[in-house]
């Protein structure tokens, strides 16, 4: 054999090898190991005979099968991605705007034209995979047109094969990369059929009656804070590795707590999402309906319905919003109602930024408390205040990770240098797994001290606090879990304001009971609506 029939029989086999490993390769990563490879692709003996057509047919099948061969290779490298960030595989319609916020971070970082270039890349690598897979198509097709009889016979009696061991429920027998394929092909379906339930959901009037003149009247006069804690969820009390800390520190945080008054109940809601996108948890708490996905919460911003703000807006309290997190424009903002919005920008922040983390909670807390409850104006008049408050240093990259200090010493924020540029980068810390679980639970501490300490300094009968998770942190933190339960807590001082919720039957103090009951995180509205208004909706 000479050099040239030789090599091109090694790119050959290179090319079916490649074939074979996008049919069978599992779509998480979690999940390729070398037995995941051992399977026998009933895909591969359907190419092998689709391949055998001869003239224009088969020149279009080709086509055919090398469209669908990248398509799943595509969504096979998207799935590993959302699977490692998100706990679920990619959905084609309601992920299309991680593509549009990509653009729009390129169009701030290296101009629109460079961002359309980029754009433009993107599109050719698409056609340039499926280029790819036809090539890869036509050299497996010159082995098996070397003898056609020969290659028909052999598939042929690899589909019985694969019929035997299909009939014997044999896990080698795989159909998954059709199964993959389909389920993506299910998903576009059942999200266009979604977008279209979700709409007439929206049209629907709702049924709570919002100039009711009784609206939360048993929490009349009480600042009424809802803070958000970043990546908060179950795992930190079910997990081995965090449990032993924030167990103890939960309750330490009920004991502290009642010695200065205050009274705590807990309980677990379930997120709409996991591992990111915080702000689908808080379209559902605010909103009361089940926000899954960025289109519904799209077509959310643009509707009527009226957000857990606006209704405490209508029923006398000042709303405000404290987003450390937001550093450009965010029209989403008007849907919910706010009087005012504190940003990353008007919060007066002067120190430096905890990597991406804007500021430390302890800051937030602070600035919003300079600004709102402790400003003469708001205390003349009696205007109780309603905050939305999302804290962010519990976020990830998870170092540094900030530490409490005197409230009084807070001041612009410029005390907290030392502590940002302290302690290890996010690429020393990401290279070791157990190291960003550790950094994680010490995130989760400080963010739940800086609350219990903000209460305790500052609390008084007239505040009533409510503390929830967003959602449960990235699989590399959480493991392989199916749940998406967050824990939820009441702080507040007034007796009445437990005895309203009584019939809730959370778990007294602030560390939930493992049978602590669990609500969807849409229920939460109506049930706040419910409990504290008179008479009850």
């Amino acid at each position: 054999m000479s050099v040239s029939r030789y090599c091109s029989a090694i790119v050959s086999v290179f090319a079916l090898l490649l074939v074979i490993l996008t049919l069978i390769i599992p779509n998480r990563l979690t999940d390729i190991h070398f037995s995941s490879l051992l399977v026998f692709p009933l895909e591969l003996l359907l190419v092998g005979l689709l391949l055998l057509l001869p003239g224009r047919i088969g020149l279009v099948v080709r086509w055919v099968m090398a469209v669908l061969l990248a398509l799943g290779a595509i969504f096979k490298c998207a799935d590993m991605a959302t699977f490692k960030v998100f706990a679920r595989p990619f959905n084609p319609v309601f992920d299309g705007y991680l593509f549009a916020n990509g653009m729009n971070l390129l169009n701030g970082a290296i101009g629109k034209a460079g961002a359309l270039l980029v754009a433009v890349l993107l599109a050719l690598l698409v056609l340039v995979i499926i280029a790819g897979a036809f090539w890869m198509l036509g050299r497996a097709q010159g082995v098996l047109c070397v003898s056609v009889r020969k290659s028909a016979t052999l598939l042929v009696g690899g589909l019985a094969l694969w019929s035997v061991l299909f009939v014997v429920e044999s896990p080698r027998a795989s159909v998954a990369f059709y199964q993959h394929l389909a389920a993506h092909a299910r998903d576009i379906l059942v999200t266009a059929a979604d977008i279209k339930s979700f709409n007439a959901q929206l049209a629907k009037v709702d049924a709570l009656a919002p100039t009711d003149a009784n609206l939360f009247d048993l929490l009349r006069g009480k600042n009424v804070l809802v803070i958000f804690v970043e990546s908060y969820g179950r795992t930190v009390l079910g997990n081995p590795e965090f449990a032993p800390q924030i167990s103890p520190l939960l309750e330490r945080t009920t004991g502290e707590l009642a010695e200065k008054g205050f009274t705590a109940r807990s309980g677990f809601l379930t997120s709409p999402t996991v591992g990111g996108l915080s702000w689908l948890a808080h379209g559902t708490a605010m909103s009361g309906l089940w926000i899954d996905n960025q289109i519904r919460y799209n077509s959310l911003m643009i509707s009527e319905r009226p957000s857990l703000n606006r209704l405490f807006n209508q029923a006398g309290w000042r709303t405000v919003a404290v987003m450390p997190a937001i550093t450009m424009d965010w029209p989403e903002g008007n849907y919910y109602g706010y009087e005012h919005i504190y940003d990353a920008h008007n919060l007066g922040y002067q120190g430096k930024p905890f990597n991406w983390v804007t500021m430390p909670d302890q800051f937030t807390l602070a600035a919003f408390h300079a600004r709102e409850l402790a400003k003469p104006a708001i205390k003349l008049a009696h205007t109780p205040v309603m905050a939305e408050i999302a804290l962010i240093s519990s976020h990830a990259p998870w170092t540094p990770v900030p530490q409490l200090i005197d409230w009084h010493s807070v001041g612009d924020g410029t005390v907290f240098n030392e502590q940002a540029t302290s302690g290890d980068t996010p690429e020393d810390v990401w290279k070791d797994n157990a190291r960003i679980r550790l950094q994680f639970r010490l995130s989760i501490e400080y963010a739940l001290q800086t609350i219990a300490s903000y209460v305790m300094n500052y609390g008084n009968d007239n505040l009533v606090v409510l503390v929830l998770g967003d959602h449960q942190p990235a699989p590399i933190v959480s493991g392989n879990t199916d749940s998406r339960d967050v824990p939820i807590h009441l702080i507040a001082r007034d007796p009445k304001v437990m005895e309203a919720v009584a019939h809730w039957q959370w778990t007294p103090g602030m560390l939930p009971a493992a049978d602590a009951p669990v609500w969807r995180m849409d229920e939460l509205r109506d049930r706040l609506i419910e409990a504290f208004s008179l008479p009850a909706h």
